[in-house]
């Protein structure tokens, strides 16, 4: 550009010489982890969030409750809910639990649908990652069909194209009548009891997929990048240094639950309920008066134990465990009460916490 005799020589602009300088957008939103019982839910809000909030047990049908943990970093904060395995009600528990797994599908903005492939037979995987790349092959011989039944697979010959998956979708797992409007990522968890080659081939196979370890961690990086990219843009939802929503009298009434759990047999932690009656804020050490709910006097007499030596055991295990959680010692008072047939009880599931049996929400 000439202008009287001076040339001069336009320089770029750039933005940060007339614009002013943005924060960067946080997302925020709710992530749902939903499955099927045992497919290590809890275990993968916990590896999440950091922290354990969700008590974890080999017992199906651990988690009751949606559980909440907050994972806060890089400009992002995941509200990840932890829900009760998706199965089919046989009681008015049930019923609530479904219903609140039904909820935090409806309520996410991203869900993380969480599959046991250790559960699945290795032999219907390695079948399935060879059809990918023949998605014409053969129709099943009655001895193929019979491994695919065996495995579960026989829904109207669903690998017959090579584009079924060796597991339920989310609609199935959870009956639903549409899909979520929420986008799914699947996770299959427990990867690491496949054999190393199988889990390259699926990784290979299915890049849309996670595979991921909550117990060890592997893979967790690349989901969280995955839900993060999904996140809509929004500023955050709770206080940053948060790691839960919920009440600190919820966790301990669940470290009760988990350590009975761990002690009594198979079928009476199904039986059993707990509930913090009093909680005192203030006093040295902490008072917690926690009640243990059974359905009946035998089951009350298996968690009391000869001489009451069992409630003795399990009570200081649950003790420590909250003296752990909440950072300072605590007197746990506990008790055994029956309330007969409680599971079964509209009004005995609401009183302990777990919400309407009738509210099942479509997703």
């Amino acid at each position: 550009m000439c202008a009287g005799g001076v040339v001069f020589s336009p320089l770029p602009l750039r933005p940060s010489d007339h614009l002013p300088i943005l924060p960067a957008m946080t997302r925020a939103g709710i992530v749902t982890v939903a499955g099927k019982p045992n497919a290590g839910k809890s275990t993968l809000l916990n590896r999440l969030v950091g922290e354990k909030l969700a008590i974890t047990s080999p017992k199906a049908q651990s988690t009751r409750h949606r559980v909440v943990g907050l994972r806060t970093e890089h400009d992002t904060q995941m509200v990840v809910l932890d829900t009760p395995g998706l199965l089919d009600p046989r009681d008015l528990l049930h019923e609530a639990m479904r219903g609140a797994s039904l909820t935090a599908l409806r309520d996410a903005d991203v869900i993380v649908y969480v599959v046991d492939v250790s559960a699945i037979p290795v032999h219907a995987l390695e079948r399935w990652v060879e059809q990918q790349g023949h998605p014409a092959s053969p129709s099943h011989s009655e001895a193929e069909r019979e491994i695919l039944r065996a495995a579960g697979l026989d829904r109207t010959d669903p690998l017959a194209d090579g584009t079924r998956a060796p597991w339920p979708t989310l609609e199935e797992a959870a009956t639903l009548e549409r899909a979520p409007r929420a986008p799914v990522l699947v996770a299959l968890n427990k990867s690491d009891a496949l054999p190393e080659l199988l889990r390259e081939r699926l990784a290979t196979a299915v890049p849309g997929v996670r595979l991921l370890s909550a117990l060890t961690g592997d893979g967790i990086d690349a989901l969280v990048t995955d839900v993060t990219e999904r996140l809509p843009e929004s500023p955050y939802l709770y206080p940053a240094d948060e790691v839960s929503t919920q009440p600190m009298r919820f966790f301990c009434a669940e470290f009760v639950r988990e350590t009975a759990m761990e002690q009594l047999g198979d079928e009476l932690p199904h039986a059993l309920a707990c509930a913090i009656e009093e909680y005192r804020e203030g006093s040295s050490p902490l008072y917690i008066r926690a009640v243990l709910y059974v359905e009946r006097e035998s089951q009350k007499a298996i968690v009391i134990g000869a001489g009451g030596q069992q409630i003795k055991k399990l009570g200081r295990v649950a003790r420590e465990k909250i003296e752990q959680f909440v950072g300072e010692p605590v007197y746990l008072d506990l008790w055994v009460k029956v309330l007969a047939n409680w599971r079964k009880k509209r009004g005995a599931v609401s009183r302990l916490g777990y919400g309407d049996p009738n509210a099942r929400p479509s997703a």
